[in-house]
């Protein structure tokens, strides 16, 4: 059995660990409020902007440099969106997990590269040497200039023929406790099915080119914005949850020590005892 100075070091160690861990679950807790209100309040607005911009690809057809190309997609872009910061459970792990599912099953015959947003995300994927681009900083400061500056970047691949498709791969926030990794093709556009496109008549004002020139773009960047936000707000979540676990667990072996202490305390107690009662026997 260890000894009692062991036992409490350990009980100490346990109880400063327990506290940081209660105190990041507090700071997860008023940051995902932040953003959960965030993400919730631009969901129907960027989901409706994405079925209108699919709609008018669909209308545009060959007019629209966002629209699919005819020859076979050769090269993929993969941009896997994690966090800078660990100790958020599965957040990351399940983000790498499914970009290197990708890679090597959907996208096993063409040459795919990845574009990383996020440290944790960079620090595994390098290791692949297929890692395109790295981009962390834009979670300092997450605002829409910086997400429409990455949305362009990743536009300019696609209309300039660097890549033939660009895939995006996040967390998309349910709850406190629930993400779920969502695969979205970014790029090209993808259009409605014919049933559906030849219900809606188009009348386009100013012009085809101006909607092309403006109003894809501008949905573009609202759909980058939309999945950077919807991962900030899961990480959060997934913080909390984790460091609240990370908390009940430290509580219970905090609380087995001390079981663990006390029966040693008592022992030691019982066998001075014993010493000192064997002691007057033998004077005796």
């Amino acid at each position: 059995m260890a000894n009692l100075k062991e036992i409490r070091s350990r009980i100490s160690s346990v109880s400063s660990t327990m506290q940081i861990t209660g105190a990041m679950k507090m700071v997860s807790a008023a940051k995902l409020k932040k953003a959960q209100d965030a993400i919730i309040a631009m969901k129907p607005y960027a989901y409706k902007l994405k079925q209108l911009l699919e709609q008018l690809s669909s209308a545009l057809g060959n007019d629209s440099i966002y629209n699919e190309r005819p020859q076979v997609a050769k090269n993929i872009l993969i941009v896997p969106i994690t966090s800078n910061r660990g100790l958020c459970g599965a957040f990351n792990s399940n983000i790498i997990k499914k970009s290197l599912e990708l890679e090597s099953t959907v996208y096993k015959n063409q040459k795919v590269e990845f574009y990383t947003v996020g440290k944790k995300g960079n620090d595994v994927l390098k290791k692949t040497d297929k890692v395109f681009r790295y981009e962390s900083h834009i979670f300092d400061n997450l605002n829409y200039a910086d997400a429409a500056e990455l949305a362009s970047e990743l536009m300019e691949l696609y209309t300039s023929g660097r890549f033939d498709k660009v895939v995006l791969v996040y967390n998309s926030f349910k709850n406190a406790a629930t993400q779920i990794v969502i695969e979205e093709t970014f790029l090209p556009i993808q259009t409605v099915a014919e049933e559906q496109e030849s219900s809606v008549d188009y009348i386009y004002e100013p012009s085809k080119e101006e909607i092309v020139k403006e109003l894809i773009p501008r949905s573009l960047k609202t759909q980058v914005f939309k999945a950077l936000r919807d991962s900030v707000a899961s990480e959060h979540g997934a913080r909390m949850t984790a460091m609240h676990k990370a908390t009940d667990n430290a509580s219970e072996l905090r609380n087995q020590l001390k079981l663990t202490y006390n029966k040693a305390r008592q022992a030691a107690i019982t066998g001075e005892i014993l010493e000192i009662v064997g002691g007057a026997e033998a004077l005796n």
